[in-house]
């Protein structure tokens, strides 16, 4: 039986004080957490050496530590393999059809052409005399080839994994044409999206939405981490202003700045990250060839990548130089922003969710990372304009092959063999899709281990905030002077239950 995280209402219920933890820290207490305990699997099989748990020896007496998720429920390390996975699918879900695929990019185009045909000659001063209804009509007009144009966003998507079709020359061409057309340089984030997806959850390899370690958090707002305790929750003015940022901006910035990727670019093999950071002027973004999130070989793709918007952002100024601005604006960007904003909700609430771990490298597998992804529903527009990516994702990270009209059924294939491991959130159909981005932006500030863990449960990380929600974060207490080291107070902090070596 697989699990499905439906946390109630009460899942925003605050936590007074970490004490109420430490008392609640046995797997016995999960069941009084602040929301449903995940449905187990009945035939759920112990664990390999890191188990659920660590054991620790507190100079007293040995005491398992249980791996507890951002709402209390217990929590368990995948065990089942790759091989089990793609063993439980049937063999006719990896069939991929040219004719089938090029009629969906069909039907989008048509949509998405049939709709400004009828806005341009409807909706004028002629038929609608009313400014006020011409442009509320016209705000329908933007909303709705938003809906379509992330539909045809997702089937580029389909492309770049070569889920499209057998022809890997048909999914690039296409695939090419259809994110220009969006302003999405396709095969640079053909390139960084593939890596994603070989280092999903995976803290220091992943390339979008890698969540803050506490330190880091606590850094950005000038603080030091034990310091968090001290300060105010968020209000929800902010939090709000910070999802509106993150749903207007957050695409472009992410090409630009890779911002909410790794930010580990010394590393890169060919030396190419060396003096690199994300940000304005770091120059880790998705237009230069001698960006580290690329190497040599990349580098005519990028050019072509860059070719295609050169292409079709000529188009667009000569189509605003023609017809007019504002009309432009009104016919392609905002469209284009909506485009955005669904591409943004998607993908951080795909990976962003208090029920979801993330893992050091120490800690990471292939199959660990692709089981920390959630499904969630939006109802019409999810399985028939967005072509299923919201409810069939946690497929998708384990076999990205998969054409999306399969996959479906390839879900309810791995879910016996996945079990408790499977998570989705079907709660309130399209508004618990959308009420899931206010508890992820409010729950999901940074990622830390659970307090106590030792060795390799030390390298699971889950989800903690300052807003008093959820369990509560780590304690920490500050270094003694005389033992910070030369480097500065940010990494003076020894966690409350650490060995004295062990530093945050």
């Amino acid at each position: 039986m697989a699990s499905t995280i439906t946390p109630r209402k009460t899942a925003l219920t605050r936590l007074a004080t970490t004490e109420s933890f430490t008392a609640a820290s046995s797997a016995s207490s999960v069941a009084s957490s602040p929301v449903d305990t995940p449905v187990q699997s009945s035939s759920s099989t112990s664990l390999s050496s890191l188990s659920s748990g660590a054991e620790l020896d507190d100079g007293k007496s040995s005491r398992r530590v249980q791996l507890v998720d951002s709402y209390g429920n217990d929590f368990q390390i995948p065990d089942y393999t790759i091989k089990q996975i793609r063993d439980a699918i049937p063999a006719h879900c990896f069939n991929r059809s040219a004719v089938r695929g090029l009629g969906y990019v069909a039907r989008d185009i048509a949509c998405l052409a049939t709709t400004f045909l009828l806005f341009h000659h409807l909706v004028t001063p002629a038929n609608v005399p009313s400014t006020l209804t011409r442009g509320a009509l016209w705000a329908v007009y933007t909303i709705v080839q938003g809906l379509v144009g992330t539909g045809l966003w997702v089937l580029a998507h389909e492309c770049g994994h070569q889920s499209f079709s057998p022809s890997k020359t048909l999914n690039d061409t296409v695939g090419w044409i259809c994110h220009s057309l969006l302003l999405v340089p396709y095969f640079s984030w053909k390139i960084s999206h593939g890596k994603h997806h070989k280092a999903t959850g995976n803290v220091e390899r992943d390339m979008v939405f890698v969540p803050k370690s506490r330190e880091r958090y606590s850094s950005d707002l000038g603080r030091l981490s034990h310091e968090l305790s001290e300060l105010m929750e968020d209000t929800p003015i902010a939090t709000a202003l910070q999802l509106l940022t993150q749903q207007l901006g957050g695409w472009v910035w992410y090409l630009l700045t890779n911002v909410t990727g790794h930010t580990f670019h010394e590393r890169q093999s060919e030396g190419r990250g060396k003096g690199k950071r994300n940000g304005w002027g770091g120059r880790v973004n998705h237009f230069d060839p001698a960006s580290p999130l690329y190497e040599a070989k990349d580098a005519k793709l990028i050019l072509l990548s860059d070719l295609g918007l050169a292409i079709v952002g000529g188009t667009l100024f000569a189509l605003g130089q023609t017809y007019g601005w504002s009309n432009l604006l009104v016919w392609y960007f905002v469209p284009y922003m909506w485009v955005n904003h669904w591409l943004v909700a998607i993908t951080y609430l795909q990976h962003t969710d208090p029920s979801l771990p993330h893992y050091e490298a120490s800690a990471w597998t292939f199959t660990r990372g692709a089981s920390a992804t959630i499904d969630r529903e939006f109802g019409f527009i999810g399985r028939h304009i967005f072509h299923g990516i919201i409810e069939t994702h946690v497929l998708h990270h384990f076999v990205s092959t998969i054409p999306f009209y399969h996959a479906d059924e390839a879900t309810e294939a791995i879910k016996p063999v996945m079990g408790r491991h499977y998570r989705s959130n079907v709660e309130g159909g399209s508004l618990g899709f959308l009420a899931s981005m206010w508890r992820s932006a409010r729950m999901c500030q940074w990622v830390e281990p659970v307090e106590g863990a030792d060795g390799e449960a030390k390298g699971v990380l889950f989800f903690r905030n300052r807003n008093g929600l959820g369990l509560p974060p780590r304690k920490v207490k500050p270094m003694a002077t005389s033992e910070r080291p030369a480097s500065g107070p940010k990494k003076g902090l020894v966690l409350v239950g650490d060995s004295d070596e062990d530093e945050a």
